[in-house]
């Protein structure tokens, strides 16, 4: 198999995805399809580095898009959203105490110690915890549990994806229903009307900057581009210094450097590269399904499945009473409590193509994209960057 046509079987791959998510509405998750495929793919004729052969491997794949598309992260928040959003942190650490706690109740007396030991971290959180977990577990000749860590990684999503779907539609549509009659109600009753046009108008405020806006003529894809690798570059200084994820610097600087004006708000899409960077990290997130073997997963499937059905249930059921209690309704709370089956850049597909299914207008988009996508991200964050790797470093200790 050459470049050319690795690359042309991955686009095709992600693109039937991408086709069925549209089709049925994101009901189906175009994430889902397209792990589903990969996997089937590394099963029957993908050749193991398909994705270094299309020449979306690491770094590119890897630390490059995952630190452009973090950055990106930071400017479609504002320090704003930022504060308002501690009901979903607390909400998500409710969501992680239930995971964890259900699994030591039930599953120890049920799979054993060491599988709940080794493969809880990897639920809570990403590719990092899975890491820890794995290269622990191998230390301590627990080889049967070190397989389970990382089955837990390429796996969870087809719990998650799924899960996340569902809870973000039933939200989207309670939103969309109240957003469609308070519309109603301001065009009545609450429009402003320029008498001379006919038109509505619309006043919007434009906050002053710190550092003032470069003219237009000079803003192009690189200068965008440049700007968000001078912060990505600021945050790897600051994780080496810190011992802090770089990661959670890129998320921080990001925030900080849009609010002072040094970079532009979604800075990725006004420099018309948000979608190939997104196919880029997705594919490279993918590419970790080829690990999950026949017989890796006949091995870890018993473990596997009951620390996923016992842990997501017992997140259900902290996060959903954490949320009751803040205010957030069940389905919002359960969804991002669910970022951590997966992190990000899914959160954000999964929320988009939502988003997507159900707005009909410009205004409509916007209004979810404000209500779901800040919770959806913060919960990402808080999860699989932050908390699975503490959990993991905990965990490591009992093994």
């Amino acid at each position: 198999m050459n470049n050319l046509l690795a690359l042309l079987i991955i686009s095709a791959v992600y693109y039937i995805g991408e086709f069925i998510g549209t089709k049925t509405k994101a009901w189906i998750p175009s994430v889902f399809v397209i792990a589903i495929l990969f996997l089937a793919g590394y099963w029957t004729f993908f050749p193991n580095d398909i994705v270094d052969l299309a020449g979306l491997g690491a770094p590119l794949g890897g630390t490059m898009a995952i630190m452009l598309c973090i950055t990106h992260m930071g400017t479609i928040i504002s320090v704003k959203q930022l504060l308002e959003q501690w009901k979903v942190i607390v909400i998500t650490l409710a969501g992680l105490a239930g995971m964890v706690a259900a699994c030591w109740l039930i599953c120890i007396p049920t799979v054993g110690k060491e599988y709940v030991v080794a493969g809880l971290p990897p639920l809570t959180g990403g590719i990092v915890a899975a890491t820890m977990m794995n290269q622990a577990a191998l230390e301590k000749g627990l080889t049967s549990a070190a397989v389970l860590a990382i089955a837990m990684y390429v796996c969870q999503g087809f719990a998650g994806y799924p899960l996340t779907a569902i809870m973000l539609k039933k939200e989207g549509k309670m939103l969309i229903s109240k957003f469609r009659l308070s519309e109603s109600i301001e065009e009545s009753s609450l429009a402003n009307i320029d008498e001379s046009t006919g038109n509505i108008v619309v006043e919007e405020k434009e906050k002053k900057k710190l550092i003032p806006p470069t003219p237009q003529k000079y803003v192009t894809t690189a200068f965008i581009l440049l700007k968000l690798m001078i912060t990505a570059y600021i945050a790897s200084i600051l994780a080496k210094f810190t011992g802090i994820n770089q990661a959670v610097w890129a998320l921080i600087l990001a925030i900080i450097f849009t609010e002072i004006g040094f970079l532009d708000k979604d800075s990725l899409n006004k420099a018309n590269s948000y979608g190939f960077l997104m196919f880029v990290l997705m594919v490279y997130i993918f590419s970790g399904l080829k690990d999950a073997t026949p017989a890796m997963l006949q091995e870890a499937a018993v473990p596997l499945i009951s620390i996923i059905v016992v842990g997501v249930a017992g997140m259900f059921l902290t996060s959903a009473a954490a949320g009751k209690l803040l205010g957030i309704s069940w389905n919002m709370a359960f969804a991002v409590s669910l970022t951590a089956l997966y992190g990000f850049p899914p959160n954000y597909i999964l929320t988009e193509e939502c988003v997507n299914a159900l707005a009909k207008t410009h205004e409509e988009h916007d209004y979810l994209m404000n209500n779901l996508m800040p919770m959806m991200i913060v919960g990402g964050f808080i999860t699989v960057t932050i908390t699975s790797v503490i959990i993991a470093g905990l965990f490591i200790n009992m093994l």
